[in-house]
Parts: structure tokens; C-alpha cells; sequence
């Protein structure tokens, strides 16, 4: 942004007051301190428009490209902006697994599910923060998104595999056929591309215009920018005909903006997130009015490796191990939670003797390799290839690698055999699978586990139309809609895993069916 164009933002008028405290404070106390009469920003318009759509979407993930497809659809001119060189975001990185309470699959395997199942273990791992109207909205519609994926998009979901993640009561969960959030995105961007729309990369959105009638009317971005160069690029102005949909995600990636919220998430945890996921968005949102709720409840994966960067390939392995293995800290040698407990339990626990300097491994042996290569062919091998995960012929090697008492290690691991076999786990309540075995045939694999920050559970407060809603009124903002990791209230304190996919999916397609309601202003 030129020198001009901050003066001019950072004048004496409220509009620079609240501009000025969301970047020195944090973005939602700064749109909140001024009360209710002060909140509400007032945009000049611009002189002139550069474009025009009826509807224009930000971020090209799960939530911003199932919006732009039902906006088309419903024949509205899109566009989508996506800042980074190439479209997808954090999604097209993600484990490829969605949440389907009823699935054709579980009941083949004899596992009763339902959406209230699945509300009601939202609710519980949620600590009582989710808000109830969404959450109904969204595992009631779980099911018809994950039809939508197969009939509208053609997505290959793996035939008979359901898999369980922390949190959740029963397993639920079903695999892309890639294992890959990509196997969703990619087929999206070919219905879209089909539809006449394609991402727009190196479009960084800057300014969300809202004029003095409270309406979102546009933005103000800059086409050719250069991730993170706030001043590359040409700006542009885009009129808004119908809404502006937020789908930007979220900012795992920003360590100045989490830290704001979270102080314990400094520098010194990684992300699972792509570099991209950065606060500009989150800050002007709040600059603009809307209401930011729950933004310091912020999700670190218990299940990462400090031996890779990024979200790597840890992650399938320490889930797998979750079910068909166990965790154990190498000081005692003993489990040390709930293997399937949500994620923050899980990540504290680790967290927490990681600070002791103690150390956690993830263990599974050859039945439970076998287990993980029939859920994700191949990655058994990638993984001991790229050295996170080790091999060795039995529990004697395990436990002189990493420090172990050994025969604490074996005990342990008898423990978990009898619970396996009599279908209850004395120790830590753990859900035990009918596919479980009995722990003990070599070689074992091993993987070092060290949390890192992975998902923004709040973000900006939505109805059930997935409207934006108004700071100082609780209202929602005309032309203003957001979904997927931009918005908040769904998951509360945790997000149980796979989840996200859904959530993203239903109220991207529920922003872009209701933002072509709107009636365009003039």
C-alpha cells in the first residue's frame, strides 16, 4: 500500500482509529473497543470500478471453490481470488479424509451412526463452545455433501475403508481415493473450469469496501502480487454486484497474529499449514465490522514429527498407530493417553512431556503396517524412505534406540494385548477396532512425535446462511458472507479430524447458493 493510500486510511476519522487499532492490538479487540455506536467503519467508494461480478469469492480451497460452483450454477458471473501462485490452499495439502455419520460403509461393517452421533461428539470435544445451529446444519448435511462430491464432481473415495479419529465415537471417516485433499480440489476446479470459471492466483484481496449503508460492495486487491509483498502487484478495484464471499482460511502460518491470540504458539512450533496462511484477511475483516469470535481457540496436530517440515507424512502413520498400535513416552516406556482422545488432549499430553524433556513415539508393528498399506497404499514405504518413520526387527531394538526400559516396554504392550482381546481398554477407555490385533510380529515402525500448529477453529461469526454478521449489532452484513476455516462457530475448543472437510464443503455450497440471493445494488 503506497504512503497516499495510508495517510488517507490513517486519518482522524474512526475509519483510521479502527484500522490503527486492529493492527497494533489484534484485529477482533480492535473492532470490539470502540462499542457498538463506533464499530461500524465507513468506506468511501471508489471513483471507479476496474470490474464487475455478481459475486466474488475469496480463497480458492474447499469452502471458496464449492461457493463459486453453486453460484454459478445459479448463474451468477464469478470470480475467485486466490493470493498464492497456485489454487487450493490448505486443502489441497489435507489427510483427504470427510466425515459421513451413516455412510453405506459403516453399515456394512455393522457401526451405527448418525448425525446427532456425530453432533453430539462435536458438542462434547467442543467443550460446549460449538454453536448448536450450525453444527445441526452441518451433520445434517454431511451426508448430502459427501453425495454431492461423487454425483456433481466425480471424487473416488476408497471402496470399504472407514477410518476413526480422535473424538469421535465410532469410526466415520472415509478416504479420497489418493489419500490427498487434492482428490477433492482437483475435481472441483475441473467442474468450475467446466462452468466457465477458473482461479485467478497472485491476487492478494487488501480492502473489503463497505460503504456507509452498512453494504459490502467490492474489494480492492492487486493483481501480479508476490507472496508476502504487501506493496507488489497493481491494485485494482472489483465491484461486488451481489456479495463478497470470504473463504480465506485461516493463519496458522502467521506467528505474530496466532501469538496474539495464543502466546504459547510461538515461533518454536511449526505448522502444518501452507505458507499462505497468514492474517491480512482476518485483520481486514474486523477492520471492516465483522465479528471475529473464539480466534484464540487454536488447534496444534498432535500427530506431526519434528523429523519433517510441514504437515509431512507423520500424520497418517500416528493415526494408524492411534488405532492399530500405541503411543508411549520413552521415559517410562508406558502409554501416556488416550490414543484416540481429540486433539488437544492428545497435543497437550505430548506437549507437556516434551517440555519435560521426556520424548513420544508413535509404534505400530508389521500387522498394523499392513493395516496402514491397505489404507493408503504406499505410504508405509515413503515414509520409512524418507526417514521419519524407523524400522526394527523387534522391542528389544525399539527400546535401545530411544531409551526405553524394556521391560516397561513390554508390559505395556501385554497390557494392550489383553485389552485388545477382551474389547476394553482398562488403562485409558480407548476405542478399540474389530480390526485390532494383538501387538508383537516384527519388524516394528517407529515415529517421533512433536505437535504443530494445524487449524483455526474461530474466525468470523456466521448465521446458518452462512452470512457474516455485524459486530456491533449481531446482524448480518448485506453482501458479506464467509465459510470454511474463515468463519467460526462450528467447531468450538476442537475440531475433530475430518470434520473440517465437510464443514468447508456444506457451507461453501450453502454462501454461494444464498450470495446469488441477494439483490444487486445499484
Amino acid at each position: 500500500m503506497s504512503k497516499e493510500k495510508t495517510d488517507r486510511l490513517d486519518d482522524g476519522s474512526r475509519r483510521g482509529f479502527l484500522r490503527k487499532a486492529s493492527l497494533g492490538t489484534g484485529a477482533a479487540f480492535g473492532a470490539m473497543a470502540l462499542g457498538p455506536a463506533q464499530a461500524k467503519p465507513i468506506e468511501p467508494m471508489p471513483a471507479k470500478w476496474d470490474e464487475t461480478a455478481d459475486v466474488v469469492v475469496i480463497g480458492s480451497g474447499f469452502a471458496g471453490l464449492a461457493a463459486a460452483i453453486e453460484a454459478k450454477k445459479a448463474g451468477a458471473n464469478v470470480i475467485v481470488l486466490e493470493k498464492m501462485r497456485t489454487p487450493g490452499g490448505n486443502s489441497i495439502i489435507n489427510g483427504g479424509i470427510i466425515a459421513v455419520p451413516g455412510s453405506a460403509v459403516q453399515k456394512e461393517k455393522g457401526i451405527v451412526d448418525s448425525p446427532e452421533v456425530m453432533a453430539a461428539d462435536i458438542f462434547r470435544e467442543g467443550q460446549g463452545l460449538s454453536h448448536p445451529e450450525l453444527v445441526k446444519v452441518l451433520t445434517a448435511s454431511a451426508v448430502s455433501t459427501y453425495e454431492w462430491t461423487i454425483n456433481e464432481l466425480g471424487v473416488k473415495y476408497r471402496e470399504g475403508r472407514v477410518g476413526q479419529e480422535g473424538g469421535h465415537a465410532v469410526p466415520r471417516h472415509l478416504f479420497t481415493h489418493n489419500s490427498s485433499g487434492s482428490g477433492i480440489v482437483n475435481q472441483q476446479l475441473l467442474k468450475l473450469k467446466e462452468l466457465g470459471v477458473e482461479p485467478r492466483c497472485t491476487v492478494f484481496m487488501e480492502r473489503i469496501i463497505r460503504d456507509a449503508d452498512g453494504r459490502v460492495k467490492g474489494v480492492q486487491v492487486r493483481e501480479g502480487y508476490r507472496f508476502p509483498n504487501a506493496t507488489s502487484g497493481k491494485v485494482k478495484m472489483i465491484r461486488a454486484n451481489k456479495a463478497v464471499i470470504l473463504a480465506h482460511g485461516g493463519f496458522g502460518a502467521d506467528v505474530a497474529y496466532r501469538a496474539l491470540h495464543d502466546p504459547k504458539l510461538s515461533a518454536k512450533f511449526g505448522t502444518t499449514n501452507q505458507p499462505g496462511a497468514t492474517s491480512e484477511a482476518w485483520r481486514e475483516s474486523a477492520r471492516i465490522g465483522c465479528n471475529i469470535i473464539q480466534a484464540d481457540w487454536i488447534q496444534v496436530g498432535p500427530w506431526t514429527s519434528p523429523d519433517e517440515k510441514g504437515m509431512g507424512l507423520a500424520p497418517s502413520f500416528a493415526g494408524n498407530a492411534a488405532q492399530f498400535g500405541l503411543w508411549v513416552e520413552c521415559s517410562s516406556g508406558k502409554r501416556f493417553v488416550n490414543e484416540l482422545a481429540n486433539r488437544k488432549v492428545r497435543a497437550d499430553a505430548v506437549v507437556d512431556r516434551l517440555n519435560k524433556g521426556d520424548q513420544c513415539l508413535a509404534i505400530c508393528d508389521a500387522g498394523g503396517g499392513d493395516l496402514l498399506e491397505a489404507n493408503r497404499p504406499g505410504a508405509l514405504q515413503k515414509i520409512v524412505d524418507a526417514g521419519v518413520a524407523k524400522r526394527y526387527a523387534n522391542l528389544d531394538e525399539v527400546a535401545a534406540a530411544y531409551k526405553i526400559p524394556l521391560p516397561a516396554l513390554r508390559k505395556t504392550v501385554d497390557h494392550l494385548n489383553r485389552y485388545i482381546q477382551q474389547g476394553k481398554d482398562e488403562e485409558f477407555g480407548r476405542y478399540l477396532s474389530k480390526e485390532a490385533k494383538p501387538i508383537g510380529q516384527g519388524p516394528f515402525y517407529v515415529v517421533r512425535l512433536s505437535p504443530k500448529v494445524h487449524h483455526c477453529m474461530g474466525g468470523i461469526a456466521i448465521n446458518t446462511k452462512a452470512q457474516a454478521l455485524d459486530v456491533s449489532t449481531d446482524q448480518p452484513i448485506p453482501g458479506l458472507y464467509a465459510a470454511g476455516e474463515a468463519a467460526g462457530g462450528v467447531h468450538g475448543a476442537v475440531r475433530l479430524g475430518s470434520v473440517a472437510t465437510v464443514d468447508c464443503l456444506a457451507f461453501g455450497r450453502i454462501a454461494g447458493q444464498n450470495a446469488v440471493k441477494e439483490i444487486a445494488w445499484s
